[in-house]
């Protein structure tokens, strides 16, 4: 009897994990992402080592995966080098700070049933009981409760993300200019809506997540969206007035707390400055309100605090996007000499 041809590759999906130095918490990522309810021969995880000097290799040693190791050049470029080893049609990406929830891929790609949806994007949640990171929850949940609004979507995260591996090496994938985890899905999130693709959310599709723990480790974070932020709106102006996922509300506390921190200086020159400045900052604390009274029916504790952290949020914010901005403006005029 003549043996069966052997059988065509089954693996439909690939989950792109990039990693550096996250030995402490990529074994319950990896974990989890064994433990789908997906048959194993349908998805292949591939694990990119960017440069790690810390136990990764033996981590991912204990595990099924496809291991890649390269020189440290950022995740975008990791990210990349996954999907040009990945065999499955569909590419998904997750973090190696996160744990997918079992049914993770399921969900992820179950949108894709409609030819039309080329990217997915699923949702944080989190355990933690530290203040700030409950907040950064809560703003996460706002969040997803605009983008519940839209039928498409045009962003990404790459915690929990999933595109046709096609169309994403059509647009070049994710751009290795950003150096960092910062933005980088933001620019391909606009680059792909820019172009008429369709984006989705689906909040079934979650990952946990361990926030910032500190009131000062979240505002730095914030300082470096706001920053990284100011690069790719200078490609997209557009996204800079309204996105399907910015409340338009935090864009105008940004705006305002920016304008007001330009007057400081004249606020020594003539006290009428002064009577500005505490009525932009008055606006801000009220505009926050209606955020902290949402919070505040889900966690008593958050929604109290929410005003002072908005206010802080919107001041670290203005201050990076300035910083982007600058640094945006200068490197235009290098280019130009």
């Amino acid at each position: 009897m003549e043996k069966p041809d052997k059988p065509i590759n089954a693996v439909r999906y690939s989950v792109i994990v990039p990693t550096y130095n996250s030995g402490h918490t990529l074994t319950a990522c990896l974990q989890s992402l064994t433990n789908q309810t997906l048959p194993k021969a349908e998805y292949e995880i591939i694990v990119v080592d960017d440069g790690s000097t810390d136990d990764t290799a033996t981590i991912v040693a204990g595990f099924e995966v496809n291991y890649i190791v390269q020189t440290n050049h950022g995740p975008a470029v990791a990210r990349n080098q996954g999907v040009q080893h990945a065999t499955g049609e569909i590419i998904l990406f997750t973090d190696a700070d996160c744990v997918p929830d079992h049914n993770w891929i399921q969900e992820m790609v179950r949108p894709f049933q409609d030819a039309e949806v080329v990217g997915v994007k699923g949702t944080y949640k989190t355990k933690q009981k530290e203040l700030s990171a409950r907040f950064a929850q809560a703003e996460f949940e706002d969040r997803y409760d605009l983008l519940k609004k839209h039928a498409t979507i045009d962003m990404v995260d790459t915690y929990s993300a999933a595109f046709r591996k096609d169309i994403f090496l059509k647009m070049g994938g994710f751009d290795e200019s950003f150096p960092v985890a910062n933005n980088e899905d933001t620019d391909l999130s606009y680059r792909l809506a820019a172009a008429g693709y369709k984006l989705v959310f689906n909040p079934k599709a979650f990952v946990g997540h361990t926030h910032q723990n500190s009131l000062l480790n979240y505002l730095k974070l914030k300082f470096w969206r706001g920053y990284w932020r100011m690069v790719v709106y200078k490609r997209y102006p557009d996204k800079a007035i309204q996105d399907s996922y910015t409340p338009a509300v935090l864009k105008i506390q940004t705006l305002l707390m920016a304008i007001s921190l330009a007057g400081v200086p004249l606020m020594l020159v003539h006290p009428l400055f002064l009577d500005g400045l505490v009525l932009l900052w008055g606006i801000i604390l009220l505009s926050s309100l209606p955020f902290a009274l949402k919070t505040f029916k889900q966690d008593k504790h958050v929604g109290l605090i929410a005003p002072g952290v908005v206010f802080l949020r919107s001041m670290v914010f203005a201050i990076g996007s300035v910083c982007g901005m600058a640094w945006c403006i200068y490197k235009d005029k290098i280019n130009l000499k």
